[in-house]
């Protein structure tokens, strides 16, 4: 039984690989796992956000049926299956060492064992949570920095939010940030692992979501270079007033400080990549190499002011495409695959690598199965003016906010940066109508009423949870 590895990472972009062209970003060692094994250019979130992303990895159910269809803490996980549940059930050792964000806090989701770091999450830190379920207790690596560095020691000590597009390198020595910590803890469970079953170990990294605080060397990489300007749409002025907010979705419009965030967020990235070959390292020298599937992914992208805008939860590229890489043992497929996949794919496919049962409950396929294809995908995030719904596929994307009734539509063909909004080009009137009605079919029977079955109804109350 090959061992596998599930490195997930946490609002990286799918275009931000040397390997997938970009002009800038620096990642060597994830291009050297894509070189050797197989990349999806079109792997999306299809509800961008953390929580349900992560909902949509850990159960390979769409967004519908694990209900989570928005952002929102503290409702309870409670699925009757899930990845690790399954992997322990087949007999594997299970560990997942960093970013868990489900509920309760410590909801271990049946993996054996979890060393937890979540990064900066304002619910857990409310003073309203019990005392067992704060951050600064029940979260790992806080705990461990604390005891390094002292009492005060925290991760918001470089003075920047964890959704602010400021930037500034990490304050202490390199070993102690939580990129390290992740890395240095997965190295350690290879060490004292089990060696009479194999493993399924997910490294879990909360980079290179904000802060953007990678160490120092990792900002000089960029400081110098002539970086590629954030993509602005011809539509991009329709989408609401512009804001300034450090934690706004609209971004920043200081070009000076765009470019400092634009620089930690890459030094974060390139920060992640050394320790993901650091790892990789790891592997190697435990003998592990040989016998090992990895599987790359981030639960979602990272706008970085494209169209003016920051953050997540949107549909454009930005927000929604990401990176998925497998690589490692018996990997018979290489090179790009260009059909659509999505978070969800990633259990059923670890399940079938283990040899294991694939429950009915996921909605996922086996992105390593003969034929592997889909036609669409569907997408959503709630949220009020930006709460919108998308229907993507391999060439075009049609996108509905639910709130106003606007409606775009993008031929990723001739225009992959998504630019020129062609709702109303007259060569696309019947794409466009066959996208809206896969849309309509999508919402049928929905609590919210999105849809009467003929047309989509904009105003309606929305919801991040459907249960």
């Amino acid at each position: 039984m090959k061992n596998i590895l599930l490195i997930v990472c946490d609002e990286m972009r799918g275009d931000c690989l040397g390997i997938a062209g970009h002009p800038d970003v620096k990642t060597p060692y994830l291009d050297s796992l894509a070189l050797d094994g197989l990349r999806f250019d079109n792997a999306y979130s299809a509800c961008p956000s953390c929580i349900p992303a992560r909902a949509a990895l850990m159960t390979g159910m769409s967004q519908e049926h694990t209900g989570r269809v928005g952002y929102q803490d503290g409702i309870r996980w409670d699925y009757k299956h899930t990845l690790a549940a399954e992997m322990t059930k087949a007999g594997y050792q299970t560990q997942c060492v960093g970013k868990m964000h489900v509920h309760p806090l410590r909801n271990y989701l049946g993996f054996q064992n979890v060393l937890l770091h979540d990064g900066y999450l304002h619910y857990y830190r409310n003073s309203e949570r019990p005392y067992y379920e704060n951050q600064k207790v029940a979260d790992d690596y806080l705990w461990w920095l604390k005891h390094e560095l002292g009492p005060d020691a925290d991760i918001t000590d470089t003075g920047i939010d964890c959704n602010s597009w400021l930037a500034r390198p990490w304050p202490y020595d390199e070993k102690y940030h939580p990129t390290n910590w992740v890395t240095s803890e997965c190295i350690d469970f290879l060490r004292r692992r089990d060696r009479d079953r194999p493993f399924f170990l997910m490294a879990s990294y909360v980079r290179p979501h904000a802060p953007f605080d990678a160490p120092e060397p990792f900002f000089r990489m960029y400081e110098n270079m002539k970086l590629r300007p954030p993509v602005i749409g011809d539509w991009s002025a329709e989408m609401g007033e512009n804001s300034r907010y450090l934690s706004s979705s609209e971004g920043c419009f200081d070009d000076e400080m765009r470019r400092r965030a634009m620089i930690g967020y890459y030094a974060c990235i390139s920060h992640l990549d050394n320790q993901i070959g650091k790892l990789l390292d790891g592997l190697f020298f435990e003998n592990l190499a040989a016998n090992t599937l990895i599987i790359f992914v981030s639960d979602h992208g990272e706008l970085l002011f494209d169209h003016n805008m920051y953050r997540k939860s949107r549909p454009y590229k930005g927000s929604s495409n990401i990176p998925l890489i497998i690589s490692g043992a018996g990997l018979q497929k290489r090179g790009v695959c260009h059909s659509v996949a999505e978070l969800r794919d990633v259990m059923p496919t670890v399940l079938a690598v283990a040899g294991a049962d694939i429950p009915d409950t996921v909605d996922g396929k086996n992105l390593l199965s003969d034929g592997f294809e889909r036609e669409y995908l569907h997408g959503e995030h709630s949220g009020g003016s930006i709460g919108n719904q998308f229907i993507v596929t391999e060439r075009d994307k049609f996108i509905w906010f639910m709130q106003s009734g606007k409606e775009q539509y993008f031929n990723l063909e001739s225009d992959p940066h998504e630019l020129h909004n062609a709702i109303n080009d007259k060569e696309y009137s019947d794409r466009i109508a066959y996208l809206r009605s896969c849309l309509i079919n999508e919402l049928k029977g929905r609590p919210e009423g999105y849809t009467d079955g003929e047309k989509l109804i904009p105003g309606r109350p929305q919801r991040t949870c459907l249960f």
